[in-house]
């Protein structure tokens, strides 16, 4: 069942808007080192997006963990996670599924060994783009909800940007039970609006 709830919004992509997609790189899909459950089952929903941002001419941003070999958050190095996303490794590369088109504009965050990044925003010219392109609306999506989808869309609607967010689009870690449930709780509470596709295709 669908927890998204009518609102007096236009919901059609508009100049203004654009698409941001988290993380939708192999090594978070099935088969991959840090593979989120049913990773894969968010790409028909999210080109169906890239498909309509195409179709209106809108511009559509991708971020990438792109690691060093040796990135903090490794297990080796003292963090919780196995390696993943080593910059230039196949795991790091955009799903071949995934419709990205060429001019996307790509964002590469946690790129420092000593730093890690959950959000979009943090240590990237993300934000500095979206000011350029004129954007103030973002129709968020891809992996995973909640971690860098979560600090994604904080961070977006700190920064003064509305934000959508895909819930066809999204599917979550769950290191505990929920996980993914509070995490879309959370980021409604902060004033994200969740749709689906249908949405906007009506």
């Amino acid at each position: 069942m669908k927890n998204s709830a009518p609102f007096p919004l236009n919901l059609r992509p508009h100049p203004g808007d654009a698409l941001l997609l988290v993380d939708v790189q192999n090594d978070f899909l099935p088969g991959g080192s840090l593979a989120v459950p049913a990773g894969d089952e968010i790409i028909p929903a999210l080109n169906l997006y890239i498909k309509a941002f195409r179709r209106a001419s809108l511009p559509i941003y991708a971020t990438r963990d792109w690691h060093p070999p040796d990135h903090c958050s490794f297990r080796a190095q003292g963090g919780i996670w196995p390696p993943h996303c080593i910059a230039g490794s196949p795991g790091a590369a955009f799903s071949p599924k995934l419709d990205l088109p060429p001019d996307a504009v790509v964002i590469a965050k946690a790129t420092r060994r000593d730093a890690d990044a959950y959000s979009g925003f943090e240590g990237t010219e993300l934000e500095q783009r979206l000011r350029m392109d004129g954007i103030n609306r973002l129709f968020i999506g891809g992996l995973a909800t909640d971690y860098c989808v979560l600090n994604t869309v904080r961070d977006a609607l700190a920064r003064g940007f509305d934000a959508l967010l895909l819930l066809d689009g999204i599917r979550a870690v769950n290191l505990k039970p929920e996980d993914g449930q509070r995490a879309i709780e959370e980021m409604t509470s902060l004033g994200a609006h969740p749709i689906h596709f249908e949405d906007i295709a009506a």
